[in-house]
């Protein structure tokens, strides 16, 4: 990173007050009386409700639109395991975004813990506080376990969005690519280099979305996850196949679709060469992809290109989905987010990339048009038509599913974020 953009960024978290988020008060707080209701005596009156009826806290409380940020530090977005203090930084970032597209209060908890088990069981009995639990920043494999567990002990939605976050996107882009290259995803040959939490989430999405076990190769550092392996934990083995492809050079001959969510410099413009006609590249590793993007055009002109970056066209940013997940989620108290929940996220998201781009976006990214084709898969993440069209197809396919204790809202479609009061 340039010197000036680290020294940026530092005055941007320290200035004009340190960290990126603070309490706001909801209550008049001007005279004895209101601050008699707001504690002693009057709080006594919810908390008597509450004990009640737990389910008052959502009335009484901002549980029903808060959600906990909670990462151990140890795989912090691409700088590895810094330790939990370190993600702070992040965590609050995280907060930031919630608030600012989807009016959703946030906490951010740094757990120390000294196994994946005393971090579950740290969250699970803090969980009760919060209307939803976002996990962040856990390695693989511990994360799977991690989340799992909570997902079994927690009666609110708990989401890993490193995992879940990143397929969804991925998903709804390449779903969108693939119709513009001429492809069916029943059909595509696809290659997947990484097979950490990221990779592990993105292949298992796009086998719901249609994609076949058999069409799909999954490298790890050792190559090609094959049958024949006997080094694979319980998480990469649901993707080993009979081949006798070992490494990338043989995987990537012919293959539709590249996904990298592994490391810089990964894919060589001859392994770009030797895939299909009409390929997809999704080259997301952070800040530096699998193949540069000059280098993959220059290789290949029939190409659609997808990055991690925001200064390249088609970035898979999970900002696209987590903040309007966990709006539709909330909106109709549901008490997870299933399957069904992330399918809907992944046609919204690429349901809505067809459809041109508001004045206002198109200022926002430069004034070039930004209409459904090769450099334009995914929506923007400034687009405001995501609060509304993400949001609302989690909120009923967590109605349909059966997972939600409230009904599809009244209150939607949500035009802004005037009713959450942000």
């Amino acid at each position: 990173m340039a010197e000036d953009i680290k020294q940026a960024a530092l005055d941007y978290h320290e200035y004009p007050v340190p960290g990126k988020l603070s309490v706001t008060i909801t209550k008049p707080t001007a005279t004895a009386r209101d601050l008699s209701l707001a504690y002693s005596p009057g709080v006594a009156e919810p908390c008597r409700e509450i004990a009640k009826d737990p389910e008052n806290a959502y009335r009484y409380t901002g549980k029903g639109n808060l959600v906990a940020v909670i990462s151990d530090g140890s795989a912090i977005l691409g700088l590895g395991n810094l330790g939990p203090l370190a993600s702070k930084p992040v965590m609050e970032g995280k907060g930031l975004l919630f608030k600012r597209f989807a009016g959703i209060n946030s906490v951010d908890v740094e757990v120390e813990s000294e196994s994946p088990q005393a971090f579950i069981d740290t969250v699970a009995r803090i969980a009760n506080t919060y209307g939803g639990i976002n996990l962040e920043d856990i390695k693989a494999p511990e994360c799977f376990e991690i989340e799992r567990q909570l997902i079994e002990r927690c009666s609110i939605p708990v989401f890993h969005d490193d995992q879940h976050g990143t397929a969804i996107v991925t998903a709804a882009g390449l779903l969108n690519a693939l119709e513009l290259q001429g492809k069916n995803i029943a059909d595509a040959k696809i290659v997947c280099l990484g097979a950490g939490a990221a990779a592990t989430a993105c292949m298992k999405l796009i086998i719901a979305c249609g994609a076949q076990r058999e069409n799909i190769f999954v490298l790890d550092r050792n190559g090609v996850i094959h049958s024949g392996r006997t080094d694979l934990n319980q998480f990469k083995a649901m993707f080993a196949i009979d081949t006798d492809k070992r490494n990338l050079d043989d995987a990537i001959d012919g293959a539709d679709v590249f996904i990298g969510v592994s490391g810089p410099d990964l894919l060589s413009a001859d392994q770009l060469a030797k895939m299909a006609a009409n390929p997809i590249v999704f080259a997301c590793s952070n800040p530096d992809p699998e193949i540069n993007p000059e280098l993959a055009r220059a290789t290949r002109d029939d190409l659609i290109m997808a990055t991690g970056r925001s200064d390249y066209p088609n970035q898979v940013n999970n900002v696209l989905g987590f903040p309007f997940i966990f709006r539709g989620a909330l909106d109709v108290r549901a008490t997870k987010i299933n399957e069904e929940m992330k399918v809907a996220a992944v046609h919204a998201l690429k349901d809505l990339a067809k459809e041109d781009a508001p004045a206002d976006v198109v200022a926002a990214y430069g004034g070039a048009p930004l209409s459904f084709g090769k450099e334009y898969i995914l929506p923007k993440p400034m687009d405001s038509r995501l609060l509304n069209v993400v949001s609302a197809a989690v909120a009923r396919a967590a109605v349909d599913s059966g997972v939600a204790m409230l009904p599809y809202p009244d209150f939607y479609p949500l035009e802004n974020l005037d009713h959450f009061g942000a």
